[in-house]
């Protein structure tokens, strides 16, 4: 008997600075989801925690790069990773946002609570600051030269080419990524949280007590940690982005985004419980509420070291367990943003679930798939001929299959109702089948009560397989073939398909926390509530009652055509080649371009001076739609544009008055730099420059894609 009395489960925030890839999913998403929906079959209390990571040099790094404000940021993607997450049926009870007044609120009374009672040090240290920007820079803001593998554009917390972490300090030749300077160091105030302090009892507890439910991969990066020796680890940085400290002579300072982060669990299920008349306390102080932690790798460290040390200090429960996953590849190669390999979850729905012949079905295999291929134990590889295998030879072929048999049959033999069974000519492979079906149910929820969903998917889809053999083995079509002669045999054929049956409705029961849509979809078929899907009703025979009228077989699952795999790796090739051709197209775009007039036309097509692939890579080139356009008084040469981006309206002076009209160009779709830092102009702030050139008879024209685009979407 489980004496758990609610779980409080998490999955690692995702950070809002972009798109999030299926690695993310299969990491900490997925996961957490079957573990969740599997729970709620169990009829056990459960909540379910998400929400957008906002804060960290991550978001104002990407409103550089897309010439915008931090907040403008993660007012956009964190609808659009929210609805992602929707799209592929993850089932978040809450998925909150940091950036709300009640995280602010938590974050900041935890912080001080820490402060108050002493388990805070102060510290004074040297740090690197930017002289011409004036301001103290992130690890993110710092790039230098790797010790490790000379990569010289390593950041100050990792090199992003051979992984290994780093700190500022370590950079050779340093330079502020905001001013291109190099930075001085300067003395600055700190908080920290003393870890090495409490090593003692996080050794005990890690290596101890959990030494046996824990995975290898979660236990061996802990023991390294410890090993090395914990250090005290600031929880403050000099930002203007974020949780500000709320303590005196912590101005321009914010809490850092690591001791941040984790806490939105604790203010997302505070809004819950607001919402809910419920009471969060119970959930993070109470010792019968089970915390489990759904992260990838990356994130180990944080969850089983740092911020188990800051719930103990705040009276927190701690974690049971932290299933961490590894990474997943893609087609035999990391996957990567800035080198363009990589399958966004947008890509995924856009090319297959808001198709034509696509649908949540379409959700449900990728599920799975991924689900084949958890990296639980080390990292494993997305590949699309891997994906078509799995649906064509496992979801179609097999499960598929079974189900579509089965309905077919009882529908011409037994007149599209449930057959009865006739226990005195039950042979030894009926008898088996029954048995299969109860050691199905054992053997799956063994599995996810330890986090194995890799194990515990297989032996649904074995047990399908096994129904499928069953069923070639009785074979009910031919005994139908000799009724006449042998009226007995329709009894036969009644124990087959009412056992077939029977085995459906077990399916739903086992497949609904991997495949969601399809158990709601075998529940329409055989006419029956998704209470059916219960946990405590998988492993019966008697769930479809004799006689019961049941509906025409639907195709679960559509075969994936050769020519879609096709696509797909042309698609993931090309972006690859379009992400190292981009920088010399943009530049041969922004030729002779200046941002506040237009181009010369001395030396305009005269070459420009050379330069370096780097540098090509931080413009960020974007479609937009002139959806006003207004003469600046006193500038005889500017143009006020409001240009339409797609997820906002971009206020843009153009040196263009002299060659258009400005009602002319009203709806002009063009393409803008869009990562162009702000300028103020005649008064107006300028977010960006339009691109232009000259046709062959040497009129100004825009630089504009050939058909219609979206708006917002990148020039490559």
């Amino acid at each position: 008997m489980n004496s758990t009395k609610r779980y409080l489960i998490t999955a690692a925030l995702p950070y809002a600075n972009g798109l999030k890839h299926i690695g993310h999913l299969a990491g900490a998403y997925l996961p957490a989801d079957i573990y969740v929906r599997y729970l709620r079959a169990q009829q056990r209390e459960v909540l379910f925690v998400c929400g957008s990571d906002e804060h960290g040099t991550a978001i104002p790094i990407q409103a550089k790069k897309e010439g915008t404000t931090a907040q403008a940021i993660i007012d956009k993607y964190h609808p659009i990773i929210r609805q992602n997450f929707q799209d592929l049926l993850i089932s978040f009870d809450i998925y909150h946002r940091t950036s709300a007044p009640i995280h602010h609120e938590t974050a900041s009374q935890f912080f001080k609570d820490l402060n108050d009672k002493g388990d805070l040090e102060v510290k004074e240290s040297e740090q690197y600051y930017d002289e011409q920007a004036q301001t103290f820079l992130a690890d993110r803001f710092i790039q230098g030269t790797c010790p490790n593998c000379g990569f010289p554009q390593a950041f100050g917390d990792q090199c992003e080419k051979c992984g290994t972490s780093l700190s500022p300090e370590q950079l050779i030749n340093p330079v502020s990524t905001l001013s291109g300077h190099k930075p001085v160091k300067k003395a600055t105030k700190h908080w920290y949280l003393p870890l090495d302090k409490h090593e003692a009892w996080l050794r005990e507890w890690i290596l101890g007590d959990h030494k046996d439910d824990w995975k290898g991969n979660v236990l061996g990066q802990c023991k390294s940690w410890l090993d090395g020796g914990l250090q005290p680890r600031a929880v403050t940085r000099d930002l203007d982005w974020g949780v500000k400290v709320p303590v005196e002579g912590a101005e321009g300072k914010v809490l850092y985004v690591w001791f941040d982060a984790p806490i939105g669990y604790i203010s997302a299920t505070k809004q819950y419980c607001k919402d809910h008349g419920m009471n969060a306390d119970i959930l993070w102080n109470d010792k019968d509420t089970k915390l489990v932690h759904f992260i990838g790798k990356d994130n180990i460290v944080f969850h089983c070291i740092i911020f188990p040390v800051m719930l103990k200090l705040h009276n927190n429960i701690l974690p049971d367990n932290v299933p961490a996953n590894e990474f997943v590849n893609l087609e035999g190669d990391k996957m990567s943003t800035s080198r363009n390999w990589k399958l966004e979850m947008q890509d995924y729905i856009d090319d297959f679930i808001n198709k034509e012949n696509g649908g949540p079905a379409m959700a449900d295999v990728l599920r799975y798939y991924l689900t084949t291929i958890l990296p639980e134990n080390k990292d494993s590889e997305f590949t699309w001929k891997g994906f078509q295998d799995a649906n064509n030879s496992e979801l179609v072929a097999i499960f598929g299959n079974f189900v579509n048999r089965s309905f077919v049959l009882m529908h011409k033999l037994c007149n599209g109702k449930v057959p009865p069974l006739h226990a005195t000519r039950l042979d030894a492979k009926d008898e088996q089948l029954i048995k299969d079906i109860e050691d199905a149910k054992i053997k799956i929820e063994q599995a996810i009560e330890h986090y194995k969903f890799r194990e515990a998917l297989f032996e649904v889809i074995d047990l399908a397989r096994k129904g499928n053999r069953y069923m070639q083995e009785k074979e009910p079509w031919i005994l139908a073939k000799s009724l006449e002669s042998n009226p007995l045999n329709q009894q036969l054929i009644d124990n087959c398909l009412h056992l077939c049956l029977q085995l459906t409705a077990n399916l739903a029961i086992f497949i609904h926390p991997f495949l969601p849509h399809t158990a709601k979809t075998l529940c329409h078929m055989m006419k029956v509530v998704d209470k059916m899907l219960e946990w405590k009703n998988g492993g019966r025979i008697k769930l479809l009652s004799v006689g019961y009228s049941l509906r025409a077989p639907e195709l679960l699952f559509r075969k994936i055509e050769d020519s879609e795999i096709a696509t797909q790796l042309d698609k993931l090739k090309a972006g690859a080649r379009a992400a190292e051709e981009a920088k010399a197209k943009t530049a041969a775009l922004l030729a002779g371009g200046k941002p506040d007039a237009a181009p010369e036309k001395a030396d305009q097509d005269s070459p420009k001076a050379e330069i370096q692939f780097d540098d090509f890579a931080k413009i960020d080139l974007r479609v937009g739609t002139i959806k006003s356009a207004e003469r600046i008084p006193k500038a005889d040469k500017l143009l006020k544009l409001e240009v339409d981006m797609g997820s906002e309206v971009r206020t843009i002076c153009s040196g263009i008055a002299a060659y258009f009209s400005p009602e002319a160009i009203i709806g002009k779709q063009v393409t803008v730099v869009a990562n162009l830092a702000p300028r103020k102009m005649r008064g107006i702030v300028s977010n960006g420059m339009i691109l232009m050139s000259e046709d062959q008879n040497g009129q100004l024209v825009f630089v504009n894609p050939d058909q219609a685009v979206p708006n917002g979407k990148t020039v490559n």
